[in-house]
């Protein structure tokens, strides 16, 4: 059994983890084979998600250290934590897998430091990700420079138009 030291180093660990996630998920894992689990650590390290089996209490205890609060009502059975940059790659890959085995089921997430129900994370997953978001957004913000670049490009291909004219006026007449 590990001692309090030990405990110790392990929530403060885990309190960084919190600090430094923007999305962090629970879920159940009972039930799982080593081959289903080593798949989706391989699916979630591929993300960029640390994925960790901890102790319930631990959790709870490194949740409150960092001023997470509502937390304690999922942190009951087996728990695995799936911790992220990106609030919605770990969220994505989990409810996706949850789709496909019958006993894995996520509990609850942390999203900024709010905890959302399974309800929640399985809305945060259908979001896209921070990529295609961030794609939108410039595509958006490109929409009108492009078309005013459009205006302002019309009296100058005018005028080329009228020079190129004026230019078989005075070839005609030569």
């Amino acid at each position: 059994m590990p001692n309090i030291e030990e405990k110790a180093q392990v929530v403060a660990e885990i309190k960084e983890k919190f600090q430094n996630s923007t999305g962090v998920v629970l879920a159940d894992y009972r039930g799982l084979t080593v081959s289903q689990v080593t798949q989706l650590r391989a699916q979630l390290r591929q993300a960029g998600v640390e994925y960790h089996v901890l102790k319930n209490t631990l959790v709870r205890r490194a949740a409150h250290e960092v001023g997470i609060e509502g937390l304690d009502g999922f942190l009951e059975g087996p728990t695995a934590v799936a911790f992220s940059a990106d609030p919605v790659a770990g969220a994505k890959i989990l409810s996706d897998f949850s789709k496909t085995s019958k006993t894995f089921a996520i509990k609850a997430g942390v999203v900024e430091g709010k905890v959302v129900d399974p309800a929640g994370v399985k809305a945060l997953a259908e979001l896209p990700s921070r990529e295609v978001l961030l794609a939108q957004v410039l595509r958006g913000m490109q929409a009108p420079l492009t078309g005013m670049a459009n205006v302002l490009q019309g009296p100058i291909r005018k005028m080329g138009y009228a020079l190129e004219e004026v230019r078989k006026i005075k070839e005609a007449q030569a």
